[in-house]
């Protein structure tokens, strides 16, 4: 254990000398001052101290008055207030004040140790702890995810993937991080195999359990809520990964309660063309071309691909619910959408349900390939998550949301599909027509390596529309991303490690969805 540095202030520092001594024998490092003035300066000057023990009743400034004055030079540091008064208001204050822990006079070596304990050390007994628990469960998922697992067991698996990468992101332990990451590509790897096996099953409802996917999302999962007349607020995130909905959940749940967690799978492409439009028509994306010939556009035409998911959604809402229904849609793009949406909000609860689409994540992961600085903010998966957190914490969404939640409402929160970081290029070659994401392609006489791929020669099959007569749909597996041979090496760099999406992963195709309630 490093050095930990503690700064005392108490005037009575005469008596403290054995207190002092017995934890520097305990391998603490502890600076004596006898007044709030020194304690001050004393943090200016060195700003390394790891925890602050501070006297409440000193003469000329309290601890109390201390106190909001460290706060201001490290806001981060752990205080322990140690005073001889009971009184409930300065223990009120002083907890208000954000302390870590209180200690009555006359504190012994034993409360200072465990004190000590619960703030310097539980973090890392935590940690130490987190990592020999996935330990233990790593040989157990790693069988199971090489057992053939049906749907819903890849549910769950993918499920525990999640809650140990939460877990473990917050660890210094590069190791279980580097071990999780590898048992992460491993599952991928499987799950891509149940995909190519199961998919076009699951679409012309061969397979036994066909699950939810975007195209009969709504008809599943939402329209049946609205049979009590409580108004709904249906909350599309787009692109929003499954771990990214576990660190907003606890948010949402300060305001409502969690009614029902569960999930649907995007289909391919996992992008918003394909399955936020499928989500809101009701349809697979052929059938938005034949149903909508002039509103549907192919890769490979100009203009705005989701320009008309409005109509798409009261279309289907008309042809599933078969009787009134008062809706509405918003979409936000820009940051005073947002903050229009927030004042709104308590507009929408003459309706039954209120669409809500909301753009930040999206936006976030394409802004991150193309900036450098947001490259270093979102360096990794857990800083990713970090990132939608404290957005979402100071949204125009949420403080809308908050807006209704005294009200008698419902909350459906999902997304439409993922986002998976990619790393390894696969080579496609294709003529001009070829589309340009990264994980899929259409096109006419495409090549591309075949262990890489799903390959969908027939798009009909896979409920797709047909550009040209000849088009190939490819989707890849697991964190692939298609490059052409011109300029290889230079979109290889510029493209690794970025978010993508539209190819098949379990970060991509499997999407939550939560319904809650006002409490």
């Amino acid at each position: 254990m490093s050095e930990i540095q503690i700064l005392w202030a108490d005037d009575e520092i005469d008596l403290l000398k054995p207190l002092q001594i017995f934890l520097e024998k305990k391998g603490y490092r502890v600076e004596m001052v006898s007044n709030g003035y020194d304690a001050i300066e004393q943090l200016k000057e060195n700003g390394k101290f790891d925890v602050i023990f501070l006297d409440e009743s000193m003469p000329g400034l309290s601890g109390l008055e201390t106190l909001p004055e460290i706060k201001k030079i490290r806001s981060d540091v752990p205080v322990v207030m140690i005073t001889k008064n009971e009184a409930e208001n300065i223990m009120d204050e002083a907890i208000g004040s954000q302390i870590a822990d209180y200690l009555i006079k006359p504190v012994n070596p034993h409360q200072i140790l465990l004190s000590l304990k619960k703030i310097i050390d539980n973090k890392r007994l935590v940690e130490e702890k987190t990592s020999s628990d996935y330990q233990q469960e790593f040989r157990q998922l790693l069988m199971e995810i090489n057992s053939g697992p049906n749907l819903e067991e890849w549910m769950e698996i993918y499920k525990k993937l999640v809650n140990w990468e939460i877990k473990l992101g917050g660890s210094k332990s590069e190791q279980m991080m580097d071990i999780l990451a590898m048992q992460k590509k491993e599952a991928n790897s499987e799950w891509s195999k149940f995909v190519v096996n199961n998919y076009k099953d699951w679409l012309d409802g061969s397979a036994e359990n066909p699950p939810v996917m975007s195209h009969n999302l709504m008809r599943n999962k939402v329209f049946p809520l609205l049979d009590d007349d409580v108004p709904t607020f249906f909350v599309m995130m787009d692109n929003m990964r499954y771990d990214q909905w576990k660190i907003i959940e606890p948010i949402l749940k300060e305001r409502f309660y969690l009614e029902e967690e569960d999930h649907f799978l995007s289909i391919l492409p996992t992008t918003t063309q394909y399955s936020r439009n499928a989500i809101f028509a009701g349809l697979m994306p052929s059938d938005i071309q034949k149903r909508f010939p002039k509103k549907w556009l192919n890769d490979n035409e100009e203009g705005g691909k989701n320009l008309h998911e409005e109509d798409f959604f009261k279309d289907q809402l008309s042809r599933i619910v078969r009787r009134e229904v008062k809706s509405h849609y918003v979409k936000v793009t820009r940051h005073h959408f947002g903050k229009q949406l927030a004042d709104q909000m308590t507009n929408f609860l003459n309706n039954d349900i209120t669409v809500i689409v909301y753009n930040f994540i999206d936006m976030l992961s394409h802004a991150r390939t193309e900036m450098e600085v947001l490259k270093e903010l979102a360096a990794d998966e857990a800083a990713y998550r970090s990132i939608t957190r404290s957005w979402f914490l100071h949204s125009p969404l949420w403080a809308g949301l908050q807006r209704i939640a005294d009200k008698n409402v419902r909350v459906v929160f999902t997304t439409d599909h993922g986002t998976i970081r990619v790393s390894t290029p696969s080579k496609v070659v294709g003529d001009k027509e070829t589309t340009t994401n990264l994980r899929y392609k259409v096109g006419k006489n495409l090549r591309y390596e075949k262990g890489d791929v799903l390959e969908v020669r027939d798009p009909s099959e896979a409920g797709l529309p047909r550009p040209n007569i000849s088009s190939t749909f490819i989707f890849a597996k697991e964190d692939k991303f298609f490059l052409y041979p011109n300029n290889y090496n230079y979109y290889h760099n510029y493209y690794q490690d970025t978010f993508q999406h539209g190819g098949i992963s379990l970060e991509e195709m499997i999407c939550p969805i939560g319904v809650m309630r006002s409490k």
